[in-house]
């Protein structure tokens, strides 16, 4: 058997699942385009396996724990995933940035110096800016949550 066949496959089958993951936006297809990642390594592991003809089969034993690790990965990945769906409405992978819940506009006492979030420091000369902050910031959490 020549061992350009199973590479060029592994190879496909890597090449198609790192452009799922970077391309796709839902959780369930970056998880399934991880699987197909695993299985192009697993086949290269079991192709090197057999040309190398290992007396000891270590290449079919490592697939062995891959596989046994992709199906723990699969079924924790999945359950974080419809936790998130249940709780948002979506499983989209960039909305999920939203699901930190910081309170970063909050009231700060008069005259203190405040981050604004992009790395700029704003002096407050009254409180009526960052109570306007904070109630909107109130707002927008009350809105995200169902």
């Amino acid at each position: 058997m020549h061992l350009a066949y199973p590479a060029v496959l592994a190879v496909l089958l890597f090449c198609t699942g790192l452009y799922g993951v970077l391309a796709r936006r839902n959780a369930i297809l970056v998880l399934m385009s991880v699987e197909l990642m695993l299985n192009a390594v697993n086949l290269n592991l079991v192709a090197f396996d057999v040309w190398l003809r290992d007396a000891l089969h270590s290449g079919q034993a490592l697939t062995l724990f891959t596989i046994a690790i992709a199906a723990a990965e699969i079924g924790i990945g999945l359950a974080i995933v419809l936790a998130v769906y249940r709780n948002r409405g979506s499983s989209d992978v960039d909305r999920l940035r939203d699901t930190a819940e910081t309170d970063e506009a909050e009231t700060v006492p008069d005259g203190d110096d405040s981050d604004d979030g992009d790395g700029t420091a704003t002096a407050s000369g009254t409180g009526t800016e960052d109570q306007a902050t904070a109630s909107a910031g109130k707002a927008k959490k009350a809105e995200a949550t169902p």
